[in-house]
């Protein structure tokens, strides 16, 4: 996965040197900064740790480059307002032109604007109810996000809501999904962060956006502030690491738990699937660490119910427990694929099907699918089938048991074993 983003990050950086040594200068810039996001995601991806710091390094040159190119292209466009002319220095500054400095304001809402996009306007329509297991995780969020802004004098004196909650645990387990229903049961301002919001194409505005991202949310108090792959933004200090990267998680962590910031009715909440890549003092400020594993039967029963939903089946109430004993290692995402592969099945049906037969459907005369020997067949495909008159066959128990296997878990067991390690030694189980 590193190796394909690292390979993108190369090849974008170098269209952006050749547009740069042929003097197209805007072209340059943007895909230096288009490269950012690739470089990004490739050391999320990157396990050899020297690769990694070799990988920051460049980062941190293009990043200047890209700085330089920037102030550049202001000054040519302040002096081509006033009748001159800017020209490119060696050294990568500007020459024969006057910068305007942008006023604090109009760079304040410049900032604001660019984060109004994270304000989720409309709620997912994700309840509680809606998520299987996980009791202990939805409690303490309903302990910081719910009972504070219903029951405001049930918190006073020492005992305060919870400031920071990281989700942790293997890909699908529901991480995302209960920051969905919080979105939907809590009656806050929340906002959905992802590290691209966060990481800016300007040199020195990241720990802007953070900063302006933790006023935003403290003048919309109640407020959540979801933040998706946070390890993406804060992973372990080191020597190799760029400033920029630095200088996000430097701001990240002031504004989370810093002296003279109110914190009071901002929750923040992260979610990983790698928590022991964290920074200590980012993992700190987390004062609830919910480990969200691989769900147990009863709960991947339950997670079949809900991922069927109202979708007409054949199925009995006793054969979800049977699918639960088979779905064992599954996790929510591979429940619900396994799921869709099997409601897809009277498609396929329908689609091979060579032969029909009439059936009754509340007094309307309909065609099915139907084996060769059946006595009432019809030689016919689906093309010969006025929309009106399909009636497609039930999703029998065998559908799902034939999606089941087809379908394999997503989670290691050695994921799994390192998930447990650092739950026992950081965190708490959120089933």
């Amino acid at each position: 996965m590193s190796t394909n983003f690292r390979d993108r990050a190369i090849a974008e950086v170098q269209k952006a040197i050749a547009a740069d040594n042929n003097k197209e200068y805007q072209k340059a810039f943007d895909l230096y900064m288009s490269s950012m996001e690739l470089w990004v995601k490739a050391l999320k991806w990157e396990k050899n740790k020297a690769l990694k710091a070799t990988m920051q390094e460049k980062m941190a040159t293009y990043l200047d480059r890209a700085e330089k190119l920037k102030q550049f292209l202001q000054a040519e466009a302040d002096s081509n307002a006033n009748g001159g002319k800017a020209i490119m220095g060696a050294n990568g500054s500007s020459a024969g032109g006057k910068s305007k400095s942008t006023p604090e304001d109009d760079d304040t809402k410049k900032l604001r604007n660019a984060l109004s996009g994270a304000i989720l306007q409309e709620r997912p329509n994700v309840r509680w109810e809606d998520i299987a297991g996980l009791d202990t995780a939805k409690e303490t969020l309903k302990e910081a996000v719910v009972l504070p802004i219903k029951f405001p004098n049930l918190f006073q004196g020492k005992r305060q809501a919870w400031k920071g909650i990281l989700l942790y645990g293997p890909p699908g387990t529901g991480k995302s999904y209960l920051a969905k229903a919080v979105a939907t049961e809590a009656k806050s301002t929340f906002f959905s962060i992802s590290s691209s919001d966060l990481v800016s194409k300007w040199m020195g505005e990241s720990e802007k956006l953070v900063k302006a991202l933790f006023s935003m949310a403290r003048e919309n108090k109640p407020s959540v502030i979801f933040i998706d792959e946070i390890d993406a933004l804060c992973g372990a200090r080191g020597e190799g690491e760029s400033e920029a990267s630095r200088r996000i998680k430097t701001e990240l962590l002031v504004q989370m738990d810093g002296v003279g910031n109110d914190t009071k009715g901002v929750l923040v909440l992260g979610a990983t699937n790698i928590p022991w890549q964290l920074d200590t003092a980012v993992r700190r400020r987390f004062q609830r660490r919910v480990h969200i594993g691989l769900p147990e039967t009863n709960g991947r029963a339950k997670m079949f119910k809900l991922a069927i939903g109202d979708t007409d089946t054949a199925l009995q109430p006793s054969d979800y427990k049977v699918l639960a004993d088979r779905s064992e290692g599954f996790s929510g995402s591979d429940i619900s694929n396994a799921v869709q592969h099997a409601l897809m099945m009277p498609i396929k049906k329908v689609m091979q099907a060579t032969h029909f037969k009439p059936v009754m459907k509340d007094g309307k005369r309909m065609l099915t699918p139907c084996s060769p020997g059946d006595p009432e067949r019809m030689e016919m495909t689906y093309d010969d089938v006025q929309p009106d008159e399909l009636l497609p066959p039930d999703v029998q128990l065998k559908d799902f048991e034939m999606a089941l296997a087809d379908t394999h878990s997503s989670v290691s067991k050695d994921d799994i074993e390192r998930q447990v390690q650092w739950t026992n030694e950081f965190g708490s189980e959120g089933a």
